[in-house]
């Protein structure tokens, strides 16, 4: 039987990729590690309590579209966190089975088969979250993987792209604070992309799951954006996770914000093809997003690592001090290399940065060729191991 060949170009995905560049050689010390961003930090004790309480809800299917109270408890939390009118719980929200579901089914509800007879187009950050790309090719776009390297902030620039592309391009996917680099969007970043969706009539997916993990300042929001410039709320679908904001990664739990037309065809997907949320992990979900507290001692958990990369590698070259989320990008020379090397050496187990990002053509570069990729994840004494093994082996 043929297979479809849609997928036929992926590279292998990257963690598996790592462990065949490590198999063959043994750590060379106790190993760290600090190649996957799965938060460690402890887990707020609510939500075994809060699961427990409600462990008679297993019985029960969820409806699919989000308790009320979960759907009102995001609404809360949008309006206090971006100080923006909150969000219709009916009409805008709907709780995802972890954001990644999010990100891929967005793109087959909302990108168009063709866009003004041709071949539909969807713009990536490169580096990038690899289910950008995967959710691009299962709609049949061609995915355009624009660089965000130095020279341009380690933002991509959306309006360098040829426009050409620009009237094909149906979603272009971002993602601040930026998973590798810890880059943020400001407000002026977010308003010119908004623009640039109405000049050429494409929606934005602003994957916004790192955002409660800053160092100074709350990263500014896409909702934002919208509501200063009073733009076109359908331009616009918003994503969100408690995986990172409050150490719950196997909770599952995200959300997306969109239009109410966008909303529509989103919740009609998911009444086909979704997964919703159990109940008990919706009212856990629920309490997460109600409450504060945890998120700013986990802030300041993170605040300790960023400050401890800062003293030990500050004055390595290729150092780039993250302004959020918990990933450091390392500028190595050559990323597989390095990371074979602080395995061999030292047991720290880092991700090439290759393994995120793609040449955009033939003869192309691949932008993260030259770097690695740690997590600040673990507890603060390992992570100030891992630190102090990349400064030994490779600074």
């Amino acid at each position: 039987m043929e297979q479809p060949r849609r997928f036929s170009d992926l590279p292998e995905y990257a963690f598996p990729r790592l462990r065949k560049l490590l198999a063959p050689y043994s750590p060379g010390a106790a190993p760290v590690a600090m190649s996957i961003g799965e938060p460690q930090h402890a887990v707020p004790p609510m939500v075994s309590e809060i699961i427990a309480r409600h462990g008679a809800d297993f019985s029960r299917y969820p409806p699919n579209e989000g308790t009320e109270d979960l759907r009102e408890a995001i609404s809360a939390w949008v309006a206090r966190r971006y100080g923006v009118r909150g969000p219709d719980p009916e009409t805008t929200i709907l709780p995802l089975n972890g954001t990644r579901e999010g990100l891929f089914n967005a793109a087959l509800a909302l990108s168009p088969e063709q866009k003004d007879g041709q071949r539909p187009v969807v713009l990536l950050p490169n580096p990038f979250y690899q289910c950008y790309a995967v959710a691009a090719l299962a709609v049949g776009a061609e995915p355009v993987y624009v660089p965000a390297t130095s020279e341009t902030g380690f933002l991509p620039d959306f309006a360098a792209v040829d426009p050409g592309l620009l009237a094909r391009t149906t979603i272009v996917y971002m993602c601040s604070p930026s998973n590798p680099q810890g880059a943020v969007a400001d407000l002026a970043y977010w308003r010119g992309l908004l623009e640039l969706a109405e000049k050429y009539d494409f929606r934005v997916f602003a994957d916004e799951c790192y955002a409660e993990i800053y160092r100074d300042t709350p990263p500014p929001g896409v909702l934002e954006a919208v509501a200063a410039a009073s733009a076109d709320p359908e331009r616009v679908v918003a994503f969100h996770s408690l995986s990172k904001r409050s150490n719950v990664p196997g909770l599952r739990s995200g959300f997306a914000i969109a239009g109410p037309r966008a909303m529509v065809e989103l919740k009609q997907l998911r009444n086909y093809a979704g997964a919703p949320l159990p109940l008990p992990l919706q009212h856990a979900a629920a309490a997460l997003w109600r409450d504060e507290a945890h998120v700013v001692e986990n802030r300041s958990l993170y605040a300790r690592k960023f400050q401890d990369a800062d003293d030990i590698l500050g004055n390595m070259p290729g150092y780039t001090s993250p302004r959020a989320g918990f990933f450091l990008w390392l500028a190595v020379g050559d990323g597989e290399a390095a990371a074979l090397r602080l395995w061999r050496e030292a047991g720290v187990k880092v991700l090439p940065g290759a393994y995120l990002s793609r040449a955009a053509g033939p003869g192309a570069e691949n932008p993260g060729q030259g770097y690695i990729r740690a997590a600040l994840v673990a507890d603060r004494e390992e992570v100030r191991r891992g630190l102090q093994a990349i400064k030994g082996v490779l600074g």
